[in-house]
C-alpha cells in the first residue's frame, strides 16, 4: 500500500532549504536556438540530474532514510529531460526503470506497471521496497513515451507509452457505482467495502487529455470529466485536499488523512496552472480553486496546511509551494502573485553553503521556473509542446 508519509515527514523537517546545486554545463553539443530551451541551456535542470540522478539513470531522494527512489522521480525526470530535448538522460532514466521497477517487463509486448518505491532494504541491500505502483507516476511516464515518440520521431516509445496506457487502464481505472471511471492511487490497498481512497492531485488535466489523444479507446476523456467534477466537489472553500474518498454515491472526507490540503494538495494548484487556456474546463477547474488566491492575497503567503471543508489556514508554506503555484497565478493573469512567486523561487534557487537541495523541492521549482520562462507548455490536445524545434544530437 503507497502512503505518502515518509515524504511529508521528511519534507516538513527540510522547510526552508533553498539551495541549488548549481549550475553545470550541459553534457550535449548545444544547437544555435533563440528559443528558451535549446539544447543543454536549461541550468536548473542541468543541476538537478547532477545532484539527484545517477550515473544509471537512477534519481534518489536523499531526504529519506532508505534512499529511496520513487516511480514519481523517474517520472517526472522524464519529462524534464523532454523539456530540455535530453534524450541520452530519457533513455537512462527509462532503462534503469525498465530494470528496477518494473523487472525488465517493460515492452510494447509486456508493459508490467512499475513498482512505486525501491531502495535500501534491513539488510542493507537495495531493492524494491513496495511493489505496488502508483497510478499518478505511471500516468506520466505514459505520458512522457507518447509525447517522446511524437517530438523525437521514435514509433518504440510511442508503442510503448500505449501499452502502458492499456495497462494502467485495465489495473488501476475503476467503475466507480453512480460515477464511472475514476483513477485508483494503486491497484492495491485502496478500496475497501463500498470506500475508495482517492487522490486529486493524481489528476493532471493535460496529462489525460494527452492520453485521450494518443489512446483514443481508453477512459481519459470521461476520466477527465470526473476529475473535474471530483476537484470542484471536495474543495469548497477553494483548496483542494490531499486526500479524499466515494462512498455510497458521494465525495467524502478521506477517512485516515482527514480534509487537510498540503504537500500532495500543492500539486493540483500546479495542474490547473499547465493546463490550456483553451481547455474546456480549464477556467471552471480554476475557479474551483480560488481559496489559494485569495488566501495569498490576504496573508503574502501560502499556508503549508489548510483545511478544505472549513478553509482554515495553519503555518507558512515552503519555498517550493511558489513552484507549484507560479503557473496557478500566472493562469488566473494575476500579475501580484506571479511577481510574488518569481522572487521566492529566485529564493529557493539561491545558494546557500551548507544546505543541501530537496528533491520535492527540486521537483516543484522545474515544474514552475520550467512553465513560466517559456520552456514548455501544453495545447488544449494535451500534447507538450517545447520551446526547442530541432532534436539534439
Amino acid at each position: 500500500m503507497r502512503f505518502w508519509i515518509d515524504r511529508n515527514t521528511c519534507i516538513a523537517l527540510a522547510l526552508g532549504v533553498a539551495a541549488s546545486a548549481g549550475a553545470v554545463t550541459g553534457a550535449h553539443a548545444a544547437q544555435t536556438s533563440a528559443a528558451a530551451g535549446a539544447c543543454g541551456d536549461w541550468s536548473a535542470y542541468r543541476s538537478f540530474i547532477e545532484r539527484f540522478m545517477q550515473a544509471d539513470g537512477r534519481v534518489i531522494d536523499y531526504s529519506t532514510a532508505v534512499q529511496q527512489t520513487t516511480s514519481e522521480g523517474q517520472s517526472y525526470a522524464l519529462f524534464f529531460a523532454l523539456v530540455a530535448n535530453d534524450r541520452a538522460t530519457f533513455d537512462k532514466l527509462l532503462a534503469w526503470t525498465r530494470a528496477n521497477l518494473a523487472g525488465n517487463q517493460f515492452d510494447p509486448q509486456n508493459a508490467r506497471l512499475p513498482a512505486w518505491q525501491w531502495g535500501k532494504k534491513p539488510d542493507g541491500s537495495f531493492g524494491v521496497l513496495d511493489p505496488n505502483s502508483a497510478s499518478d507516476s505511471d500516468l506520466w511516464i505514459a505520458y512522457d513515451l507518447l509525447q517522446a515518440g511524437r517530438l523525437w520521431s521514435n514509433p518504440g516509445y510511442t508503442q510503448l507509452g500505449q501499452a502502458l496506457a492499456a495497462r494502467i487502464a485495465h489495473e488501476e481505472v475503476a467503475s466507480l457505482p453512480g460515477l464511472g471511471p475514476m483513477l485508483l492511487p494503486g491497484p492495491q490497498g485502496f478500496s475497501t467495502g463500498n470506500l475508495t481512497r482517492l487522490n486529486p492531485s493524481y489528476l493532471p488535466l493535460p496529462v489525460l487529455r494527452g492520453l485521450a489523444h494518443d489512446a483514443p479507446d481508453g477512459p481519459w476523456t470521461k476520466l477527465a470529466d470526473n476529475a473535474h467534477r471530483f476537484v470542484r466537489t471536495v474543495s469548497p472553500q477553494g483548496f483542494a485536499p490531499d486526500w479524499a474518498a466515494w462512498q455510497n454515491g458521494q465525495f467524502v472526507v478521506d477517512p485516515k488523512n482527514g480534509d487537510v490540503g498540503s504537500y500532495d494538495a500543492i500539486r493540483v494548484y500546479l495542474w490547473a496552472g499547465l493546463t490550456s487556456p483553451a481547455d474546456p474546463l480549464a477556467k471552471s477547474w480554476l475557479a474551483a480553486l480560488g481559496g489559494m488566491r485569495a488566501k495569498v492575497a490576504q496573508n503574502g503567503f501560502p499556508p503549508e496546511k489548510v483545511s478544505s471543508t472549513t478553509g482554515t489556514a495553519t503555518g507558512e508554506g515552503p519555498l517550493s509551494y511558489w513552484g507549484a503555484l507560479a503557473p496557478y497565478f500566472k493562469a488566473l493573469g494575476d500579475e501580484h502573485g506571479l511577481g510574488l512567486a518569481r522572487t521566492r523561487l529566485a529564493a529557493l534557487d539561491a545558494n546557500v553553503p551548507g544546505r543541501e537541495p530537496v528533491y520535492y523541492d527540486r521537483v516543484l521549482g522545474l515544474f514552475g521556473t520550467g512553465f513560466i520562462d517559456g520552456r514548455y507548455r501544453f495545447d488544449e490536445a494535451g500534447r507538450l509542446v517545447p520551446a526547442w524545434r530541432n532534436a539534439c544530437d
